[in-house]
């Protein structure tokens, strides 16, 4: 039996299958870049950011994190051509409010000591300090050698409350 969300998925999908028009887009990003931004559901890139569909790559994940993006950055760019990178935390985030131990003892807590052990000293990547946050980002892709260095990497923190973005210097 399907869940309420699984059937709003088929639904909603039949709904926009029934008008896309877009199936001959190319696999390439047509504008070269990529935005690495949070997973909170507050957050819409398409709209907030101006992307179109086929513009750019957009990796989400739990704080925007470069670290855990660098996967799909390289592949974004060493196979799909993106020559730019905007990485964009956000007010209110969640990663602002926890540490690595408080994690594990939630985990430890729902799923057993089993539970945290599988996870096998993961590091959350939780920060104290948002605009720190992006600059240590921005330093890490700058830095790696896994990222060319024709690539413009550019920090941005986009603000919930208000929906406008702001640069990170």
């Amino acid at each position: 039996m399907a869940t309420p969300v699984q059937k709003n998925l088929v639904q909603q999908n039949e709904e926009y299958a029934s008008k896309f028009t877009q199936g001959d887009l190319a696999l390439p990003p047509a504008k070269k870049y990529l935005v690495v931004t949070c997973m909170d559901a507050r957050i819409d890139p398409a709209a907030a950011y101006g992307i179109s569909l086929g513009d750019a790559h957009v990796i989400r994940n739990a704080g925007a994190s470069a670290r855990d993006a660098l996967r799909s950055i390289v592949i974004s760019q060493q196979l799909l051509g993106t020559k730019e990178v905007l990485v964009i935390k956000h007010s209110g985030c969640g990663m602002l409010t926890f540490k690595n131990e408080d994690a594990y003892k939630v985990v430890e807590g729902n799923l057993g000591k089993a539970g945290a052990e599988a996870l096998g000293g993961l590091d959350f990547l939780p920060f104290p300090d948002l605009d720190d946050a992006v600059r240590d980002d921005v330093k890490y892709l700058r830095e790696s050698k896994a990222v060319a260095d024709d690539v413009t990497i550019t920090g941005w923190v986009y603000e919930v409350e208000t929906g406008k973005v702001r640069a990170v210097e």
